[in-house]
């Protein structure tokens, strides 16, 4: 595609607004023409901080599609809101560039992939953390037999934060493991592939006297994959106020790479004698702005995204996987797809 790409927005809120369409609008190219929300002052803000107030204001998206005609749109909607806007923006022929998760069951996220597919249109995944500047730097190493077959991942993420309302309710968020902590289990298909297995356990440990807090804050999960590798992690919403860690260890034949965070890591390579060191790192690479900027060509250069809608789906399948397996106190078996 040459040319303008008109953009719209759907779901005005906080982190669309500070995170990820500054990130677009500032791609080549790219002008805001619409911006969506139930509440209609977050649309309002978002079209004024934005645009200077050129983008048109919705508060009905297949209205949007329609009037406004974009070549693109962003929907940054809570997990429980899904419903058709993939399938609507498909079937239009506009680009789609989504939150994590995509959908909160199976069936809305095979619903939205089969739609994206056949409609051919760039379908991209806000799984920024592949986006790293680190973790793109140990999956070349792997990818060129450099660093060998990968055999162990461990990762955690922990924070402290009542998040919002919205987020604490099971029912809209899914829990904390399948709308946060989905980013580390994203690198665990990342770097290790299929899974085949996996076990899961939950329980809400610190937060009992929170009106309508039904989620975990404490997980832990054991992922089986395809190769014999094994996937680990460990999660909690009890940790350091204010902060929020997620750091990651990846053991393959030939190397050791200790992440503590996308952007920097220290890597071993145990093929060598003594084992040579690299710390690596790359304060000025944003993965956000990486991710956002990797659509945007996509659609210019008629190409793939890196992070297809497919692999949302997939992510997403092995965190409910996880979150079932916690629930039914068993091991949950994984289709391949």
């Amino acid at each position: 595609m040459a040319g303008e790409i008109r953009l719209a927005v759907l779901g005005c809120g906080g982190f669309a607004r500070k995170r990820q369409v500054p990130n677009l609008v500032v791609q080549p190219g790219v002008r805001l023409v619409a911006c969506c929300d139930q509440e209609r002052g977050n649309a309002e803000a978002l079209a004024q901080e934005a645009s200077g107030g050129a983008a048109v204001v919705y508060d009905d998206y297949v209205t949007m599609l329609d009037k406004a005609r974009p070549d693109a749109v962003y929907i940054a909607l809570p997990p429980y809101a899904h419903a058709n806007e993939v399938q609507e923006a498909a079937r239009r022929g506009i680009h789609v560039f989504i939150e994590k998760p995509i959908a909160l069951d199976m069936d809305t996220a095979w619903r939205m992939v089969e739609a994206a597919e056949r409609a051919g249109i760039v379908a991209q995944v806000d799984f920024q953390f592949r986006f790293g500047a680190a973790v793109e730097r140990v999956a070349a190493r792997i990818a060129s037999g450099e660093g060998g077959a990968p055999g162990l991942m461990l990762a955690r993420y922990f924070c402290n934060s009542l998040h919002a309302p919205w987020w604490r309710q099971k029912d809209k968020s899914g829990g904390q493991l399948v709308e946060q902590v989905i980013h580390m289990i994203d690198l665990l298909r990342y770097f290790l592939g299929q899974p085949v297995s996996v076990v899961g356990r939950q329980a809400n440990l610190f937060h009992r006297d929170v009106p309508d807090y039904t989620v975990e804050d404490v997980s832990g999960v054991l992922v089986s994959f395809e190769s014999g590798a094994l996937g680990v992690i460990a999660a909690t919403n009890g940790a350091i106020p204010g902060k929020w860690i997620n750091q990651y260890h990846l053991v393959a034949r030939h190397l050791t790479a200790d992440f503590t965070d996308a952007n920097h890591a220290t890597i071993a390579y145990t093929a060598e004698t003594p084992p040579r060191i690299e710390t690596f790192g790359d304060d000025s690479h944003d993965p956000w702005a990486a991710v956002a900027a990797d659509f945007v060509s996509a659609i210019a250069q008629n190409r793939p995204a890196r992070i297809p809608i497919r692999e949302g789906a997939l992510t997403l399948q092995l965190a409910l996987a996880a979150a079932a397996s916690a629930e039914q106190g068993r091991e949950v078996t994984l289709s391949p797809c």
